[in-house]
Order: structure tokens, then C-alpha cells, then sequence
């Protein structure tokens, strides 16, 4: 490979939760980087084809789909379309995800249910159909690896955080899940990664950092002194998914401008 051939040239991706945010980032970047992409989108097909309008301007490939993930049916259709249009799948960037904030004495079954359905159970249903796709797909020589899976991951499983017990509980559940089926597959040329992004400044979280103040108390939290951007967890998506990353799985990538330092210690506790 040359230095100026895309990393992924000849290969495809799904990634799930595109149509804005750190997902919209990835499918992008994974373009750019020569991928043809599908592009999920569960509600929003507009904000889905306006991604998928300006991959094609930049001389990209990609396509939209329709799925939630938290619907078994709906994510094997998704596949089947992702392969029916494409011949076959590479990379999948699981991205897809939810909050529905609460303390715990307030937390609704229905609020807590809802977020483990698209960020935990969302997880097991995209990665269990990768992996059945790697395994009835012949190896592609565009890639070292069989099949590449990125998890979306957080801080927050690592770091607890209150009032969010659906969310952090749903995250580290899918660090957990992301390290087994690491284990389980790796035999078979499937490197499965996490990525884990501190605060981002996407619509998720605007309330947190739309004003002087709430960027002011954020950046308290974060050492490296600014407010993460999608395309830094896209462009280390494109690394994990890449050769460069070829001996890498089974493990979490923290994108968090070192938010998981403990600022609090910084004067030495």
C-alpha cells in the first residue's frame, strides 16, 4: 500500500446511527477513505440522505437504509440490503444510540428499557449479523482481516455517572460484550474494537455545551482543554477499521481529551 491509497479502498461499511452526530462523522470519513458506506438512519431519512448527497459530491459511494436497531428483523433486513447492494460487508461501525436521562428514585422502566433496547441490545444485533456476514463471505484482499467491528462505546464505562444509570449501565455492557465476542472470533480473522468518546460536541449533549457557562464546567472535566469534535472519533473509527490497526482487537479506544484522568487530582487531590 502507498502512502496516498485510501486505507479503505474496495471495502464496505454499515455504520448505524448515521444520520448525524458522530455517526454522519464516521460514514464520511470512512468514505473519504475509500469505503463504500450504508448509511442507518432510523427516523431521520433526510438528515440520512444528505449524508449519503455529500459522500457522492466528494466522489464517495454510499446508500441510505432504514432500521432500527433494536428490532431484530429490522437489522437482518438491513444487512441483507447492505449486501444485496454492495456484495459484501467489511466494516461495521455500531454507533447507534440513546438517552433518556433520570435520577433513580424517577427512572421510569419504560426510560430504562428504551436505552438498553438501542444501546446495548442494538450492539449484540448489529455485531451478531457482522460476524455471521464475515463468516459466510469469502476473505477480501483489500483487508488483512477478515472483518473489522467497531463498538461506540463512552467514558461512562468507565466513569459512573449519576442521574444516567440506564446509559452508563448500557455502555459498559457493550464494553463487556465488545471484549467476549473479541475473544470468540478472533480466530477467525474478526478483529471487534471499541471506541470510547468523552464529550462530544454533537446535538446529543447541546444543552451541556450551547452556553459560557455549561462549556466553562465541561471543560473543567476535560484536561486537554477543548470540547471533542465527530471527527475525532471518525478518524479513529477509520484507524481501527484500517490495516494499520491489524493487530489491535479486543480492545477500547478512549477519545476523550483525557477525561478519564481524574481532572479532580490535578493539584494532587
Amino acid at each position: 500500500m502507498t502512502p496516498f491509497e485510501p486505507l479503505l479502498q474496495g471495502q464496505t461499511a454499515i455504520v448505524t446511527g448515521a444520520s448525524s452526530g458522530i455517526g454522519a462523522a464516521a460514514a464520511r470519513a470512512l468514505a473519504a477513505q475509500g469505503a463504500t458506506v450504508s448509511v442507518n438512519y432510523r427516523n431521520s431519512r433526510d438528515q440520512a440522505q444528505a449524508i449519503v448527497d455529500a459522500i457522492r459530491a466528494d466522489g464517495g459511494h454510499a446508500q441510505v437504509v432504514q432500521a432500527d436497531v433494536s428490532d431484530e428483523s429490522d437489522v437482518e433486513r438491513m444487512f441483507a440490503s447492505h449486501v444485496s447492494s454492495f456484495g459484501r460487508l467489511d466494516i461495521l461501525v455500531a454507533n447507534a444510540g440513546m438517552q433518556q436521562d433520570a435520577s433513580i428514585t424517577d427512572m421510569t422502566l419504560a426510560q430504562w428499557q428504551a436505552v438498553l433496547d438501542v444501546n446495548l441490545t442494538g450492539q449484540f444485533l448489529c455485531v451478531r449479523e457482522a460476524v455471521r456476514c464475515f463468516q459466510r463471505q469469502k476473505a477480501s484482499p483489500s483487508s488483512r482481516a477478515r472483518g473489522k467491528i467497531v463498538c461506540m462505546g463512552s467514558v461512562h464505562e468507565q466513569i459512573p455517572w449519576s442521574g444516567h444509570v440506564n446509559y452508563a449501565a448500557s455502555k459498559g455492557g457493550t464494553m463487556q460484550l465488545m471484549k467476549t465476542v473479541a475473544q470468540e472470533v478472533a480466530a477467525k480473522g474478526i478483529r471487534v474494537n471499541g471506541i470510547a468518546p468523552g464529550a462530544i460536541q454533537t446535538d446529543i449533549n447541546e444543552s451541556v455545551w450551547s452556553t459560557p457557562d455549561g462549556l466553562k464546567a465541561l471543560l473543567e472535566l476535560i484536561p486537554y482543554g477543548r470540547i471533542g469534535q465527530p471527527d475525532d472519533v471518525a478518524n479513529a473509527a477509520v484507524w481501527l477499521a484500517s490495516d494499520q490497526a491489524d493487530y489491535v482487537t479486543g480492545t477500547t479506544l478512549f477519545v476523550d481529551g483525557g477525561m478519564c484522568l481524574y481532572p479532580a487530582f490535578r493539584d494532587h487531590g
